[in-house]
């Protein structure tokens, strides 16, 4: 949950007003509302049921005792963290192994229908990934729609300041056009006052070799 979701989008380990209390509460705007995620993992009745080594009849047992343990987290969960007016009205059952999840799948079918009777979801660590990234998504999604106001905000500044630097650079063309002018004046009036020393100068040249 930290490595995906921003903080304070999930409460872990939260009471309820029930007073139980929950894995993890995923915090999601409206309409969706906050979500219920509790962890299940009926681990020893699945090794059993699993184990070749055991006689086929105690395989059998430990699969009713499984599906038994699996109903009966569904039902915990919808019962005690499905609250009107405070919760989702669907919940997250997260079997953390992947293994489990598939064999729920395809030898409990009967289990993941009851389960969306109860509104509770079955996830595995990578569904459960995927409702996080969607939960991810969601929230960007509310986020920017909360801060539209202040987007536009911006962009109205942004505006303005654009403006301003659009006259600045016309006025600072202008200053620098008119300096052009001026340079090419100033070098007009060098060249003459140039001319009239080399004028004067060829004058004095003139008149020195007359005096001699």
């Amino acid at each position: 949950m930290r490595n995906l979701l921003p903080e304070g989008s999930f409460a872990l380990q939260h009471t309820l007003a029930n007073g139980t209390r929950v894995d993890c509460l995923l915090r999601l705007p409206a309409p969706t509302g906050d979500v219920p995620i509790d962890a299940k993992f009926p681990l020893e009745s699945y090794r059993q049921m699993t184990d070749a080594d055991l006689a086929e009849r105690d395989r059998q047992l430990a699969a009713q005792r499984f599906r038994q343990d699996v109903r009966r987290h569904v039902e915990a969960i919808a019962d005690k963290y499905l609250l009107p007016g405070e919760t989702a009205d669907g919940a997250v059952m997260f079997i953390p192994a992947e293994a489990v999840f598939a064999e729920i799948h395809a030898r409990f079918p009967d289990l993941v229908e009851d389960s969306h009777r109860r509104r509770v979801w079955m996830a595995s660590p990578t569904t459960l990934m995927a409702i996080l990234t969607t939960a991810l998504a969601v929230l960007k999604d509310d986020a920017t729609r909360r801060q539209v106001h202040v987007i536009r905000a911006h962009l109205r500044d942004l505006a303005d300041d654009f403006t301003r630097f659009e006259q600045r650079m016309d006025s600072l063309a202008r200053h620098i056009a008119q300096a052009h002018q001026d340079v090419d004046q100033v070098a007009t009036s060098a060249r003459r006052i140039s001319g009239r020393f080399g004028r004067i100068e060829r004058v004095e040249i003139a008149d020195g070799g007359s005096d001699s």
